[in-house]
């Protein structure tokens, strides 16, 4: 169990579903696989899970290393009470399944979550050219489908191929190796400092000249190392725009504590997200 959490006795961790995706593996990766989990539908039914208190923790992924991020976690952040507890880091490997009694000469199609057909797509198109692609709401939905039907084909991990019987047909078609998704850990509670922590905040800025360079002046004067800034636009505000920025260090640091001090002075709002371990590095997952 990562830093900062000391018991899930007393609560329960909500998920994105269903059992069987990498939100679901994230889940076992920080908590355990013991630990009492409750699958859900969609990203904003964890956030809303978690902070009406009916759980104590919810796992969404935030954002994959070749599609980006993942708006809607972002769009649920924008207006949460809830802060980051901890990051999970999932390298993400996908495999072609196949019911026990199929081959790939009976397939007449292949099933799977939008962004994982995307991040097979230069796999599908040189081996199976031939075979329509469908998109499912996961991709345990899509190893499901495949259990129940000889003739579709599921892209999928290895977990969803052992929780539905699957036979693996090729493993690791990915395009990229290095493809990895980043899952954030929510909580109505804070995480101490541990000495290698990240921040991340929310800043909204109007658009008007120098305002990304009022934003990154203060990392450079207290030296704090930014890991990543991405914009959109603000919702409530026409031609205004939030910064999500991660950089290194606690809230508690005295660098932090300038940098944060000196944004509300500079911009429209700062919404601290939460400071939180750094996830270390993770193996590929196989569970």
């Amino acid at each position: 169990m990562s830093a900062g959490v000391t018991s899930t006795d007393d609560g329960v961790i909500a998920y994105l579903g269903p059992e069987g995706t990498f939100t679901h593996a994230a889940a076992d990766r920080h908590f355990g696989e013991v630990a009492s989990k409750r699958s859900l539908p969609s990203i904003d039914d964890v956030f809303a899970e978690v902070e009406s208190g009916r759980a104590r923790f919810g796992v969404v992924p935030v954002e994959n290393s070749t599609e980006g991020a993942v708006t809607i976690t972002q769009e649920c952040l924008m207006d949460t009470s809830l802060t980051v507890l901890a990051e999970v880091i999932i390298p993400i490997e996908h495999n072609l399944l196949l019911h026990p009694q199929a081959s790939l000469d009976s397939v007449s199609r292949i099933v799977s979550h939008r962004q994982s057909l995307a991040q097979c797509r230069h796999w599908l198109r040189a081996n199976l050219p031939a075979l329509p692609t469908v998109e499912v709401a996961s991709n345990a939905e899509a190893a499901r489908l495949a259990a129940q039907d000889p003739a579709t084909a599921a892209i999928a991990g290895v977990r969803a191929a052992k929780l539905y019987g699957l036979h693996m047909a090729s493993r690791r078609i990915q395009d990229k190796s290095n493809n990895s998704t980043r899952f954030l850990v929510l909580s109505r509670e804070q995480a101490p400092r541990t000495g290698r922590d990240k921040t991340s905040i929310l800043v909204c800025t109007e658009n008007r000249p120098g305002a990304l360079f009022r934003v990154l002046e203060p990392f450079n004067s207290f030296s704090v190392s930014l890991t990543k800034i991405e914009t959109r636009p603000a919702r409530d505000s026409i031609w205004a725009y939030v910064f999500f920025i991660d950089f290194e260090g606690h809230r508690d640091d005295a660098p932090v504590r300038n940098v944060l001090e000196e944004l509300r002075n500079r911009t429209v709002s700062v919404k601290f997200l939460g400071s939180y371990p750094m996830a270390k590095d993770q193996a590929h997952e196989t569970a």
